[in-house]
């Protein structure tokens, strides 16, 4: 899967085998442990409260549209806004390496 992979509701993710993600007081930090993985000027990753909320969610089972409904009736604001940011930081954590996809679901026509 290349870096300009796009996130699709119908498929699942996970963290990258690559990375180690910690719990350090509440904060998850993500270190990429492989070469080549993240960004040559960053060496750790941190996630606010939001993205922290999502990253919980990427077991590898769940679609993102699953995620994008339960997070959408769990935080206030309109849904296609949170749609639109979880689309855009799995976007990022894919570009980055970060998680990967693991599998798709069909979508029903």
């Amino acid at each position: 899967m290349g870096a300009d992979e796009i996130a699709e509701k119908t498929s699942c993710y996970a963290p990258s085998d690559d990375v180690v993600a910690r719990d350090i007081d509440g904060d998850i930090l993500i270190v990429p442990i492989a070469a080549g993985i993240g960004d040559a000027e960053e060496e750790l990753y941190g996630l606010n409260p939001t993205a922290r909320a999502v990253w919980d969610r990427l077991d590898g089972k769940a679609t993102l549209q699953k995620i994008i409904d339960e997070l959408s009736s769990e935080y206030e604001g309109p849904s296609g806004r949170i749609a639109e940011d979880i689309h855009g930081l799995i976007g990022e954590l894919l570009k980055r390496r970060l998680v990967v996809k693991k599998s798709s679901v069909p979508s029903s026509a």
